[in-house]
């Protein structure tokens, strides 16, 4: 009889995980999300209430991202995103294969654009803040390039790119600017970071609601200045009640734009700000515990840390059940979502301080 497994098993805890970009729903999210699990936003006229909803998920997500008429849809999250934002730029190209400029910051999802809609990448290099050299980027713009990219909340060091000087390279050869502010758009409005529409000629940007929105997995976010940029977008749909439709996945659950406004309605802004709050703290006050250490940090712009600890220390705490990842560069990242609280911090710490000295007498021993 083959393995069945048992779907009575619980989904697993958030107690230990801490270098996720996703994090538990808000329970009105939660709520809104199962009850609207089987409409389908991709046949708004079959389904007009969601579709309705995804009108007022739009809306509430331009007004954090400063944009007071935004078109838009909610995605299945940053990547889908960003591959829009890419295929929008590559219709408004006038060559047979326009370049997009990016830092070599930016989301892995940009290499999945590229393969996928034959686009060319022109990455350059961060500046030693872990932001997009500037310089290099007007050196690789050209008459080709259909977009640059900044990224405001960059998925490995939680940092920001000078979004209004990108903008200006942008504007200097009729490209677009897109922002990816998956994760870091609804931390940013709580700081002093240009990096909206309202603080640069953004055309287009990914914010997700499933990141430090706490929404339901999934509901990313794509915004747009303007629906002609959507109209790139658009195929016919000659079996549905609707006519065109400018989004890449078509059927989707509602679940995701239900749980997107319940959770902005429910949270913003004094909520998030409350949890932006907590959440740098936490950061701040991780950073310094593994700092007097003598770990190298990160210093920590928005809630994220990275630090430098030895591979045998950083399997050991998998080893514990921490649920952990490394930067490109090999530095333990930690992310101080909503659910990682300062007790589980603690407990962290803890955890390094017993487990260095084990992994230091284990090491030691097998050099003898």
């Amino acid at each position: 009889m083959p393995y069945v497994r048992d779907m009575r098993a619980e989904p697993q805890s958030f107690d230990r995980v801490l270098s996720s970009m996703c994090t538990e729903p808000h329970p009105a999210a939660r709520e809104a999300a199962e009850r609207f699990l089987a409409t389908n936003p991709g046949d708004p006229g079959t389904y007009p209430t969601v579709a309705d909803l995804e009108d007022d998920a739009v809306s509430l997500l331009g007004e954090i991202a400063g944009l007071d008429e935004p078109a838009g849809y909610v995605a299945s999250g940053g990547t889908e995103a960003n591959v829009q934002a890419v295929r929008i730029a590559r219709e408004r190209a006038e060559n047979g294969r326009p370049t997009v400029v990016l830092p070599e910051s930016a989301h892995f999802s940009f290499q999945k654009a590229a393969d996928l809609l034959d686009v060319e990448l022109r990455v350059v290099p961060t500046t030693d803040d872990g932001r997009a050299d500037l310089e290099a980027v007007r050196a690789c713009v050209n008459e080709d390039t259909a977009a640059v990219v900044g990224v405001a909340g960059s998925t490995e060091y939680g940092r920001v790119d000078p979004i209004p000087e990108l903008g200006e390279i942008a504007d200097s050869v009729d490209a677009l600017l897109h922002v990816d502010a998956a994760w870091g758009g609804f931390v940013l409005p709580f700081t002093d970071y240009e990096w909206h529409f309202g603080h640069a000629p953004v055309d287009t940007m990914a914010i997700d609601p499933h990141k430090m929105g706490q929404a339901a997995v999934p509901a990313g976010g794509l915004l747009a200045r303007s629906s002609d940029l959507l109209d790139e977008l658009a195929v016919e749909t000659p079996y549905l009640e609707s006519t065109s439709q400018a989004t890449l996945t078509g059927t989707r659950s509602g679940a995701g734009v239900a749980s997107a406004v319940a959770a902005i309605e429910e949270l913003w802004p004094d909520g998030y700000r409350d949890q932006y709050v907590r959440s740098q703290n936490n950061a701040k006050w991780l950073a310094s515990k593994l700092e007097s250490r003598g770990y190298d940090v990160v210093e920590p712009a928005l809630p994220l840390v990275a630090a430098s600890v030895p591979t045998p220390l950083f399997e050991a705490l998998r080893d514990e059940g921490w649920r952990l990842s490394r930067t490109g560069d090999g530095e333990l990242r930690v992310v101080c979502m909503p659910h990682v609280t300062r007790d589980g911090l603690e407990s962290f710490v803890a955890d390094v301080d017993r487990l260095e000295t084990r992994v230091g007498l284990e090491v030691a021993g097998a050099s003898e």
